[in-house]
C-alpha cells in the first residue's frame, strides 16, 4: 500500500512503530539504519562508542593467549588500513544493491557509554520501543537481555549456527563452503549469536572481494531480512527457528593466518 506525492508516483507508507537501534557505529551499520529508517516511521539510535583496542586485546589475551591476540590486532589494523585500497568495490557494492551508507539527520541519535549501563537502560526503557535492533555492538549483558520488554533483534555477517562470532564470509571461503556466504538476522539470548534464527541470506563474493568488502557485501545484500524480521516483530508473528549442524564461534584470523590465505589461495 503507498500513497501518492505530488509528482504523481507511488511512495510506500511507513510502518508505525518505535524501532531502537543499538550500535557502535559505521558504515555496514549505517546501511542498516537507513533502510530501517525508509520502512519504519520512528528509528532512535543509541550510539556507543567503539570500544578500545587495549580492552580488545585483553579480553582476546585471556581467551585465546597473547600471541594470537597480537595476530588478530595486526589484521584489524591492515582490515582498516586496506579499505582505502577497495573504496571502488565498496561503492559498486552500495550501488548494486540500492543501500546508502549516508548518515540521516532525521533520524534521532543518542550517545550512550556502553548498552550495559544504567544510564543507557534508563534511556532504552523511557523509549519504550516496539522492537530493539542490534548491530555491531557490545553484547547484552544477562542482566540488561533480561530488562527489555520487547522483541530484541541482532543483525550478523555471517550464516550461525556454523559462523557464530566473526569474520563469518571470510571463514567461509577459507573453509571451502561458499553456499554459507552469507548473513543471519536472529533473536538475542545470553550466548554469541546463539539465539534462534529469523532469517538468512547467502550471496556469492566477487573476485575483487576481500576481507575488507565481505562484510559490506553481506550487509548490504541483507536489508530485505532485517527489515522482515522488524516487520514480524511489530506485528507479533516472529517464528524463530532453531538450526541442526555445527556450531562454532569465530575470531579475526591471525595477521600470518591471513597472509597465507591470500597468498597459497588468493582469499584476503
Amino acid at each position: 500500500m503507498g500513497l501518492t506525492n505530488r509528482d504523481g508516483n507511488m511512495t510506500e507508507m511507513k510502518r508505525a512503530g518505535l524501532v531502537v537501534v543499538v550500535t557502535a557505529g559505521g558504515r555496514n551499520p549505517q546501511i542498516l539504519i537507513n533502510a530501517l529508517a525508509r520502512r519504519f516511521s520512528e528509528v532512535v539510535v543509541l550510539l556507543e562508542p567503539a570500544e578500545s583496542k587495549s580492552v580488545f586485546v585483553r579480553r582476546r589475551a585471556r581467551k585465546l593467549g597473547w600471541p594470537v591476540a597480537l595476530g588478530q590486532l595486526a589484521t584489524m589494523v591492515a582490515s582498516k588500513f586496506g579499505k582505502r585500497f577497495t573504496e571502488g568495490r565498496a561503492r559498486e557494492i552500495l550501488e548494486t544493491y540500492g543501500v546508502s551508507d549516508v548518515p540521516n539527520a532525521d533520524v534521532r541519535t543518542v550517545p550512550i557509554p556502553s548498552i550495559n549501563t544504567p544510564e543507557a537502560l534508563d534511556r532504552l526503557t523511557k523509549f519504550s520501543p516496539d522492537v530493539v535492533f542490534l548491530v555491531s555492538c557490545r553484547m547484552l549483558a544477562a542482566a540488561t537481555l533480561s530488562a527489555i520488554s520487547c522483541p530484541v533483534i541482532n543483525f550478523h555477517a555471517g550464516i550461525n549456527p556454523r559462523y557464530r562470532g566473526l569474520m563469518g564470509g571470510y571463514w567461509a571461503r577459507v573453509n571451502r563452503d561458499e553456499e554459507n556466504f552469507g548473513a543471519t538476522v536472529h533473536l538475542v539470548d545470553a550466548g554469541v549469536d546463539t539465539g534462534d534464527i529469523l532469517y538468512q541470506t547467502r550471496m556469492t563474493p566477487g573476485k575483487g572481494d576481500t576481507m575488507h568488502t565481505y562484510p559490506l557485501l553481506q550487509t548490504a545484500a541483507s536489508t530485505g531480512i532485517a527489515i522482515r524480521a522488524v516487520e514480524d516483530a511489530l506485528a507479533g508473528t516472529l517464528r524463530p527457528m532453531t538450526v541442526a549442524g555445527p556450531s562454532r564461534q569465530w575470531y579475526h584470523p591471525p595477521v600470518w593466518t591471513w597472509i597465507w590465505n591470500g597468498l597459497s589461495r588468493g582469499i584476503w
